[in-house]
């Protein structure tokens, strides 16, 4: 059993075996086809790059380095292993509270090797439900790898900790074919909008730490013993499933897991974090489909066959989970920080609206990702920064 800085809440090496005997193979393709996907892939991340460094212009006149952060080409079982490094990263600071308050003795022992395993196994079902519908992902908070699926490995001398590029090669082929769209096109539509994430965090170096620090802050005042959190858990699920309470009764209905355990100074938190993560995803698909037009000719029929596809959930348990684990909230982040990205380029031009990254103070709120003249107003007229 693996453990987190002396913690065995989590039984990381179940969850990536878990997952992994859980996770459906992806689409078929020959061992030449799956080598040119993956070659194919790399000369789009690769070309990806000026396209957005010159339609951002978010380095203005500096020259970036090269390629400062790898790019992994992984499958289905090569997600789940890289993000567990991140989840264990993350999680830290919130197992270690939460084992502290478990009992002492060989009781608490056996409570937590028990707790370790079912809670490893939860965790490995979440990472297979997700590792079928992840294109591409940058990993802000795990460290560097080599390609998968041999796993992640210690990083190198000289290897920077800033960050990873993941491009899940079965679930773009799967995609690609299920919108039976040009898939040369496609790969390359994909590679824009991660590589703008990419492009978002080696720019402006104070995001990553400003993120992690919100997202600490939160797990931080969370004040819940396992057996809490396992309740809070069921709650949720009966809120979807009509068993338990009246599931059309007060405000529990269509509550992800994520609302159900927030104090009040969590949920300022986590209103800090649905702004800057619905303006960095509504950022990349505003610029994937800015861009788009020169270098994908077919991005109309793309982005209008990607966007009903987004908005279809698929049989009422995949909605159900999407729900729960506040996937339908992610989906309003894309198309709400989408709309406050262009109207705010509308207004105020692409160096206008690259004032956002200034520092955390020039962050759009959640209400201003609603209204961007207010952000507008706010920034530009006080010339905050």
């Amino acid at each position: 059993m693996t453990s987190i800085g002396g913690t065995d809440m989590v039984d990381w090496n179940l969850a990536v075996a878990t997952a992994q005997r859980l996770t459906r193979p992806g689409p078929e393709v020959s061992r030449d086809e799956a080598r040119a996907i993956v070659a194919e892939l790399r000369r789009h991340a690769q070309d990806s790059e000026g396209h957005v460094r010159s339609y951002t212009k978010m380095y203005g006149d500096a020259e970036p380095s090269p390629h400062g952060t790898p790019v992994l080409i992984v499958d289905r079982p090569g997600w789940v292993k890289a993000n567990v490094a991140g989840f264990r990263e993350i999680l830290k600071p919130l197992l270690g509270k939460m084992q502290a308050r478990r009992p002492g003795g060989p009781g608490g022992a056996v409570l937590g090797t028990v707790g370790g395993k079912v809670t490893g196994v939860e965790v490995g079902m979440l990472l297979s439900f997700l590792s079928s519908r992840v294109l591409g992902q940058y990993e802000t908070f795990a460290p560097p790898t080599r390609d998968m699926p041999a796993g992640p490995v210690k990083p190198g001398p000289g290897e920077s900790k800033a960050g990873r590029l993941l491009l899940v090669a079965p679930n773009i082929v799967h995609v690609e074919r299920e919108l039976d769209v040009d898939p040369h096109d496609f790969r390359l539509w994909v590679c824009l909008h991660e590589e703008t994430h990419r492009t978002q965090f080696s720019a402006v170096p104070w995001l990553r730490d400003h993120i992690e620090g919100e997202i600490q802050t939160f797990l931080g005042e969370t004040d819940l013993d396992a057996s809490t959190v396992i309740e809070r858990f069921r709650e949720a699920v009966q809120s979807f499933t009509g068993s338990g309470r009246d599931a059309g009764d007060g405000d529990e209905d269509g509550r992800s897991l994520v609302d159900l355990v927030q104090t009040p100074t969590q949920r300022e938190v986590l209103g800090r974090l649905t702004a800057v993560m619905s303006l960095l995803e509504g950022h990349a698909d505003y610029v994937m489909d800015g861009v788009g037009p020169d270098v994908v000719p077919t991005v109309a029929e793309i982005r209008e066959k990607f966007t009903q596809r987004r908005a279809s959930g698929a049989g009422r348990l995949d909605q159900a989970l999407r729900r729960l684990l506040g996937l339908d909230a992610k989906l309003r982040q894309y198309r709400d920080g989408e709309r406050f990205v262009r109207a705010v380029v509308d207004e105020a031009g692409m160096d206008g609206f690259n004032r956002v990254w200034t520092s955390p103070n020039t962050l759009p709120t959640k209400a201003e990702i609603a209204k961007p003249a207010d952000w507008i107003a706010r920034v530009h007229s006080r010339g905050d920064g």
